[in-house]
């Protein structure tokens, strides 16, 4: 296996202090252009509320982007002390943070001041990290070094998270080892980082009896390999680009999803393959699937892409709509489970003819929006940390 073939799969969320709008903790990716490696830092700000918030989101931003951009982690603590505002309430400048450094071989730096310690999975058990201490700035830095696993699971988490069930189920909190015993199991099963950091919070949320006395902040990476997803929706303008657009289509390694009546006729021509169509209705606004040797899944075009464009938008947001597509068998579903769970690289081909299907008046469907939706669809999954491609036709 190669080492550089190893992807970090992120997600992160949080529960707001009772009482307040704006959470103090706050998550932030940054992406180092040069060895491409991927830098996430979570910083919990002084206090909840909107000083907090400032506090945290211009913390995580500073710490990432410096160490993203190579620079020394001192300057990054310099940079703090210098730039966070003083808390008029606390008489200090303030945010704890956790930076976690993936570099695309696997070897993971960590930097902790202050946070709860960040936790290594492995094969269900705690992998204890050898961290060493530095003195920066009158501060008191924590440093491990270590070289990733397929399926290794990184945890990080503001104190939030180890102060639930504080003087309700605890003595003093959720302690690391609960924490450990409670979560293990799930890194063992095969669920997105984003489905893990729900669940531990989920757990959080319970211990507060849903009314958080702090802010709590999890963030999740699961360690995996490299998968190419393609997709491809609409013909080529040109008919004579047909043969060049299916040659190169079909060339991409990885999964191919075919979307679209007229596609799929020309997929099945140029495969020498029947085209088998179905007449099961998983879901009632979401056409059928079909079958073409050859290809992994072959569904209906505009509406069902735009039905995972809805989901990819709620996976980011507030994550309802998981039970929904994560287990259902309609084209739109199956199309989200591969893109969101199981792609890392994705390559969308998008042709730019004119379907005459949809010229009705009263579906108005231009090329226009097509490519606004695959547009619309590419951040949403580059926001979810997939490395996506478009190529028009």
């Amino acid at each position: 296996m190669k080492t550089n073939r190893l992807f970090a799969d992120i997600g992160f969320l949080s529960l707001t202090h009772s009482g307040e709008q704006l959470c103090g903790d706050h998550v932030e990716i940054a992406q180092n252009s040069t060895d491409q490696s991927t830098v996430i830092a979570l910083a919990d700000g002084l206090g909840s509320g909107v000083k907090a918030n400032i506090l945290s989101i211009l913390t995580s931003k500073l710490v990432s982007t410096i160490v993203a951009s190579d620079l020394s982690i001192s300057e990054a603590v310099d940079a703090i002390v210098q730039t966070l505002p003083v808390s008029s309430t606390y008489g200090v400048a303030y945010s704890t943070f956790s930076v976690v450094d993936v570099k695309p071989d696997g070897k993971v730096y960590i930097i902790e001041y202050d946070n709860p310690e960040l936790l290594l999975i492995r094969d269900g058990k705690k992998v204890a990290l050898d961290f060493e201490e530095r003195q920066i700035g009158g501060k008191t830095l924590r440093f491990a070094t270590c070289q990733a696993q397929i399926g290794d699971v990184f945890l990080m988490m503001s104190d939030g998270v180890t102060h639930a069930g504080v003087g309700t189920y605890f003595d003093m909190g959720w302690q690391i080892d609960k924490i450990v015993d409670f979560i293990a199991p799930f890194c063992q099963v095969r669920y997105s980082a984003k489905m893990l950091a729900r669940v531990l919070l989920s757990e959080v949320n319970r211990l507060y009896k849903a009314n958080p006395k702090d802010d709590a902040t999890v963030c999740a990476m699961r360690i995996g390999q490299r998968h190419q997803t393609n997709l491809m929706l609409g013909p080529p303008y040109n008919k004579d680009d047909e043969y060049k657009m299916m040659s190169s289509f079909f060339r991409e390694e990885g999964k191919h999803i075919v979307c679209g009546g007229t596609t799929s006729t020309i997929v099945a021509d140029f495969l020498k393959k029947p085209l088998v169509p179905t007449l099961d209705y998983f879901d009632k606004d979401i056409p059928p699937i079909a079958h073409i040797e050859g290809v992994d899944l072959v569904t209906e075009g505009v509406i069902t892409v735009n039905r995972v464009l809805e989901y990819a938008k709620n996976h980011l947001e507030s994550y309802d709509s998981y039970k929904r597509w994560s287990s259902n068998q309609d084209g739109a579903s199956k199309i989200a489970r591969m893109l969101f769970e199981e792609a890392t690289d994705i390559n969308f081909y998008v042709g730019r003819a004119i379907n005459s299907a949809h010229q009705n008046p009263n579906l108005p469907i231009t090329f226009n929006i097509k490519m606004h939706l695959i547009e619309q669809l590419s951040k949403y999954l580059e926001a979810m940390g997939k490395k996506v491609k478009i190529h028009y036709y």
